[in-house]
């Protein structure tokens, strides 16, 4: 669903059916969340971007519209995550990579997305959903910087200090997982293992 970074919500045009420009500026943690339709409890995080030639006034000042997709946590071979990431990237993750890789390492990296519009069967009102993450070619990848501070929040840096500039819905969603319902009766969640980043010099080789 389409998000404007700020504190205050709003009701806004879904962004328009294209591919877009766009810059990842936000990665956060939403803990595990449970799903009713299925019954079960995933880890979920959420991924945003921000797309530099869809423009919109907030409180007088020109901003760059927002748009985001929460995924479950998982490098499965199935899941959207791992089929959106070896997408922007351009190649497959390695066997190592698939024993845990720091989805942060994405943070400023340009994209192109494709964006379709679908319909919600709660209100029936159209939302603009990120069907494919496909990597940017122009040759100003390099400069490219997203207007927008960066948004990142993790349960595995073992606080629940949120973000400043967290939308207040995230704040929320977030503050409904079972990592912040343990946190906040004094218990302590398993932290994950932290891998070492990559990094890749070659202009013309994978963002990350």
């Amino acid at each position: 669903m389409p998000i404007t970074a700020s504190k205050k919500g709003g009701t806004f045009d879904p962004v328009p059916e294209d591919i877009h420009k766009a810059i990842c500026y936000g990665v956060v943690d939403l803990g595990t969340q449970e799903n009713p339709l299925f019954n079960s409890h995933d880890h979920k995080i959420l991924i945003i971007w921000e797309l530099p030639e869809q423009r919109i006034e907030i409180e007088g000042e020109d901003k760059p519209r927002a748009i985001s997709r929460e995924y479950t946590l998982s490098l499965h071979e199935k899941s959207h995550l791992r089929h959106h990431l070896e997408s922007w990237r351009g190649k497959k993750f390695t066997d190592d990579e698939l024993e845990g890789w720091d989805v942060q390492k994405i943070l400023g990296v340009p994209a192109n997305l494709q964006v379709m519009h679908e319909k919600s069967k709660k209100s029936g009102n159209l939302y603009a959903k990120i069907e494919n993450v496909l990597p940017y070619k122009g040759q100003d990848r390099k400069k490219l910087e997203p207007e927008n501070e960066f948004l990142t929040f993790s349960f595995e840096d073992g606080n629940t200090v949120l973000p400043e500039n967290i939308p207040e819905w995230i704040e929320k969603k977030i503050q409904s997982s079972l990592e912040w319902g343990a946190y906040n009766r004094s218990e302590e969640v398993p932290k994950s293992e932290e891998y070492e980043e990559e990094t890749y010099e070659e202009i013309d080789g994978p963002p990350f």
